[in-house]
C-alpha cells in the first residue's frame, strides 16, 4: 500500500506555454536517449538535417531526424509549394540517405499521413510496412522503411 500512498502525494504540474512543453520534451528525449544506450550499449545517437535556401537565404525545402544504433529516423521531410516538382524532394532524400549511409546505417524509418506524400516515398523505394487509422481522424499514418545498400 505504500505505492499507492506514494503516488497520492504527487501532483501532475500541467505546463501551458510551448515553451515549457518544448523543454520537457528535450529533458524527458535525453532521459529516455540515456536510459537506452545503458540498454542496448548503443552511444551513437546523433542529430541529421539538412536544407535547400534560395537566393535570399530562405529555406525552400528541407529534412531533419536522426541516426542511432544502426539505423536513421526521418522525423520531418518538406518541400515549399512553389518549388515543388523540381525534384527537391529527391534531393533531400537522397542526401539523408547519403548521410545515413556514411554513418553506418542499414534502414531508414520514417513516417508520413495518406494526405502527404505516400507516393513519393514508394517512387523512392520505401516499403509501407504499417498503417496506423485515425491518426488524425478520418486519414492514417504510414510508417515506411527503406534497407540502405552501399553501392
Amino acid at each position: 500500500m505504500s505505492g499507492t500512498s506514494d503516488v497520492q502525494r504527487h501532483e501532475i504540474v500541467r505546463l501551458s506555454t510551448e515553451s515549457e512543453c518544448e523543454s520537457l520534451g528535450a529533458f524527458l528525449a535525453d532521459r529516455i536517449y540515456e536510459f537506452n544506450v545503458e540498454a542496448t550499449g548503443y552511444a551513437d545517437g546523433r542529430l541529421l538535417a539538412g536544407c535547400v535556401r534560395d537566393e535570399s537565404g530562405e529555406i525552400i525545402a528541407g529534412y531533419n531526424g536522426h541516426t542511432w544504433g544502426g539505423y536513421c529516423e526521418l522525423a520531418h521531410l518538406w518541400v515549399h509549394e512553389r518549388h515543388r516538382g523540381q525534384r527537391l524532394g529527391t534531393l533531400l532524400i537522397r542526401a539523408a540517405e547519403s548521410e545515413a549511409l556514411a554513418r553506418d546505417c542499414a534502414q531508414i524509418i520514417l513516417a508520413t499521413h495518406d494526405f502527404q506524400a505516400p507516393g513519393f516515398y514508394e517512387r523512392m523505394g520505401y516499403e509501407r510496412k504499417y498503417v496506423i487509422e485515425g491518426r488524425p481522424r478520418g486519414h492514417v499514418d504510414i510508417i515506411y522503411v527503406k534497407p540502405l545498400r552501399r553501392a
